[in-house]
């Protein structure tokens, strides 16, 4: 959970633009989307500190600052909550962060409920509380990941619609076998790429879909991870892998510690297949080829000459 938590506020602040476009068609025209958003997180932290118990932040919290278009310093809150597990008292926990921030902030607040889990009963859209003619009703927006299609997902050009159907590919896991999870995740991968996103926003997603599954067999897990470095010729740490690996090192768990010794000894080895195993470069390049992979793509990430990979 505490992985999932990380993956999801880097998604969320990778993709926020895209976020608002996913529930709000009109998003260009509702808010100045060319103006940086401002992540009150800790703010939020302090309307829920630790200490107060059930009230504490849980799984995934994010409240944004958004401008609108409305002209001068005009602005509104968006408060998200992915929610990855069965808790009764979900809705009213909604309300309380509602009735928190507006007393804080004493501005529009829009709020959405992603739920991230398996069970199709849990699904809180509203709270509502009567008392001798007295009466409370607070609703706000729901997406239940698994309540909607992949081939609905597939069908838009929406970064974050691509992270949603990465996490819901991860729900599916239980009734699937390390290989066909390998397949249908590569797959997914390929079908990415061929989207009309910017390749930066690619990367995001891939991460995502990198950590966010679970592979049981860490060889198929090492391969997993091999394939996607293929696809996006990755050469830099992105967001979402700088938050993964600062949480491992200030916790310093064993979970963090193998993974990270697991991605070293794969980057080891695709180091030393680059620099000085040859025969090995030109195995990967026959492999690339045979996906598909253009040319010029194969040598960037082999190292190997065009016309050497043409002689292949």
């Amino acid at each position: 959970m505490k992985r999932n938590d990380l993956l999801w506020k880097g998604v969320l602040e990778d993709l926020f633009d895209d976020f608002l476009r996913f529930f709000y068609p009109e998003a260009d025209t509702l808010f100045d989307l060319d103006k940086s958003f401002e992540y009150l997180d800790k703010e939020l932290e302090q309307l829920f500190p630790p200490e107060a118990g059930n009230f504490a932040t849980r799984y995934v919290d994010k409240l944004v600052k958004v401008y609108t278009r409305g002209g001068g310093e005009e602005w509104v809150l968006v408060h998200v909550e992915v929610q990855g597990y069965t808790d009764r008292d979900f809705a009213r926990r909604m309300y309380q962060y509602y009735s928190r921030i507006l007393d804080r902030y004493d501005k529009p607040i829009t709020a959405f409920a992603i739920f991230a889990d398996t069970n199709k009963s849990f699904h809180p859209r509203y709270y509502e509380r009567e008392f001798l003619g007295t009466r409370i009703y607070y609703s706000y927006n729901t997406y239940k990941i698994i309540d909607h299609s992949d081939a609905e997902l597939e069908a838009s050009n929406n970064p974050f619609a691509m992270a949603v159907l990465s996490a819901k590919l991860s729900l599916s896991r239980p009734g699937l076998k390390d290989q066909q999870l390998f397949e249908l995740a590569y797959d997914l991968a390929k079908r990415l790429l061929a989207k009309q996103i910017p390749r930066e926003k690619i990367r995001k997603i891939m991460t995502f879909l990198r950590y966010y599954l679970r592979f049981e067999n860490p060889e198929i897990s090492a391969k997993f991870v091999q394939e996607l470095n293929i696809l996006t010729e990755r050469t830099a740490t992105m967001g979402i892998e700088e938050l993964l690996l600062d949480q491992a090192k200030k916790e310093g768990k064993l979970e963090g510690k193998k993974e990270g010794k697991e991605e070293g000894k794969l980057e080891g080895k695709l180091e030393g297949k680059l620099e000085g195993k040859l025969e090995e470069a030109k195995d990967i390049a026959r492999a690339m080829k045979n996906e598909g992979i253009s040319l010029v793509q194969v040598a960037k990430f082999t190292r190997l000459s065009v016309e050497e990979i043409e002689k292949l």
